[in-house]
């Protein structure tokens, strides 16, 4: 695991240097629709390629962007970069999620928020977050001041959005879902309405094994606080 770990936060370091040095406008293009049914632009396929490469020995890579690679009885299951369109748009909320795999349950999630080097690693024993460059992590703790939570995909639900303001239940929408998921801990609250997709919520929702989660075909809802869950459940699945 340890070794796991630190390939992966090699891996996490290298694409941020990608990221910072790729000039070329190609680089920013679509390039084909990916396994995750979104296009990829070429910054998707370079930072899937550092992880394949870093990470291919440890088993079966199965990629937002191009499916299945490799074999092995692990399997590590990739988003390369969540959040696209925040990372073309300069908005400084996207990153990667990575999922290891053992007879389909994660064991080992890795969480990295690229624009501002948040990282977060969960096995069995811990649950820490630090930052990409340094070697110092702490445990995660739930953050019982929080005024906001996390809604992907607000302004598709306006009616929804709307009772939870009239709920005084403030939110943002960061668009990144494996991140929102990852600092469930810190928020109020977080919610994602739509297809589920496993590159996006192996690892994040692994992070929240600890909080109050529901989860359905189409549904996510999540708090650290059992009456904020309860009212937004009441609200969104009425």
């Amino acid at each position: 695991m340890q070794a796991f770990i630190r390939e992966t936060i090699k891996a996490c370091q290298e694409v941020v240097i990608m990221l910072e040095t790729t000039k070329d406008i190609e680089a920013y293009k679509p390039q084909e629709i990916g396994a995750g049914g979104d296009f990829s632009v070429g910054l998707d396929l370079m930072a899937e390629q550092i992880f394949i490469d870093r990470l291919g020995r440890f088993g079966q890579i199965n990629s937002e962007e191009s499916g299945f690679i490799g074999e092995g009885d692990m399997q590590i299951v990739l988003d390369p970069i969540d959040g696209s369109d925040n990372m073309l748009t300069h908005f400084p909320y996207f990153g990667a999620s990575i999922a290891y795999m053992k007879e389909e349950k994660c064991v080992l999630g890795i969480v990295c928020n690229f624009a501002n080097g948040d990282i977060f690693i969960k096995d069995d024993k811990q649950f820490l977050q630090g930052k990409l460059h340094s070697a110092h992590f702490k445990p995660v703790v739930k953050h019982h001041t929080s005024r906001i939570g996390i809604f992907e995909k607000a302004a598709l639900y306006p009616e929804l959005t709307k009772e939870l303001i009239e709920n005084r239940l403030k939110y943002r929408a960061p668009g990144a879902v494996a991140l929102s998921l990852a600092y469930s801990h810190y928020t109020n609250y977080m919610v994602f309405l739509g297809k589920l997709r496993t590159y996006d919520l192996e690892a994040g929702l692994y992070m929240c094994e600890d909080l109050y989660v529901y989860k359905d075909e189409t549904h996510i809802i999540i708090s650290k606080d059992k009456e904020v869950f309860e009212k937004i459940k009441t609200i969104i699945l009425k």
